[in-house]
């Protein structure tokens, strides 16, 4: 079954070769987890990789065949990781390892790849297939954006200027637009990138378009959904470098455990 990410793969690493703050802190939490580690959504292995690079034996989840293949292709050019990196097409909603008895000291799931469950009844089966997954003591930690209210009265039609972006790996320059169309019934953003690669004299020389869709959470609404399927909050940070979540925050990153 096609995932709307496999068209992503050839270009997800350059676009989002910005986003890099999160990593550090993944792989200090796979290190203190002291086990094996789960990552749901991790596509092109951005951030399992350098988790595997330390040490630590992780299974890495992926619905698009097309992003793991371009995460398999960026094993092959490694000399080698100090620990395992196991690759699997699954959805996070019912995914099962392939021993049962399988148990994970720790779930993440980075980048905001929570948003991409577009129901209420898809979070739900997700976090109580996660709780069927953690080892006693185990945790729960993934980032999701505070939704802004300037940005949710956007004009959709309107494609407005991301961000430019150098790629470190072949210095490739990209300008990207992004044009969006928001349901605030349900909550779900369909998102429209518009990808410029440009030339050493600053002329586009490819233009492509990448669409995504995610269901934004608000914190109380992510808060009591966690608490309804069985988790309680340890922590929840306003950004990678363990400042408290506040007013200010842009980002939530959630630190959670089962409650029993």
């Amino acid at each position: 079954m096609s995932s709307t990410y496999d068209s992503w793969a050839d270009i997800y690493d350059s676009v989002y070769s910005y986003v890099r703050d999160d990593i550090p802190c993944y792989v200090e939490e796979a290190l203190r987890a002291g086990g094996r580690v789960l990552e749901l959504g991790c596509g092109t292995g951005r951030v399992a990789i350098p988790i595997a690079e330390v040490g630590v034996d992780i299974v890495g989840v992926d619905f698009s065949t097309a992003m793991l293949d371009t995460a398999r292709r960026k094993m092959e050019g490694l000399q080698g990781l100090k620990g395992s990196l196991t690759l699997v097409n699954a959805d996070m909603r019912d995914f099962s390892p392939s021993e049962p008895e399988e148990k994970f000291s720790l779930v993440i799931i980075p980048f905001r790849g929570f948003l991409s469950l577009l129901s209420v009844e898809d979070e739900v089966n997700t976090l109580l297939n996660i709780k069927r997954h953690l080892a006693p003591g185990g945790r729960l930690i993934f980032n999701i954006f505070v939704p802004d209210l300037n940005m949710l009265l956007q004009e959709g039609d309107t494609p407005y200027h991301f961000r430019d972006v150098i790629d470190p790996q072949t210095g490739i320059r990209y300008v990207l637009w992004q044009q969006s169309g928001y349901d605030n019934y349900n909550q779900i953003i369909s998102a429209r990138i518009i990808v410029e690669e440009l030339d050493s004299d600053g002329v586009v020389v490819k233009r492509l378009y990448r669409d995504f869709q995610l269901r934004y959470i608000h914190y109380w609404e992510m808060h009591h959904l966690l608490m309804m399927c069985g988790f309680q909050i340890l922590d929840v940070f306003g950004d990678f470098d363990g400042s408290p979540f506040d007013e200010t925050s842009s980002e939530m990153v959630w630190v959670v455990e089962p409650t029993s």
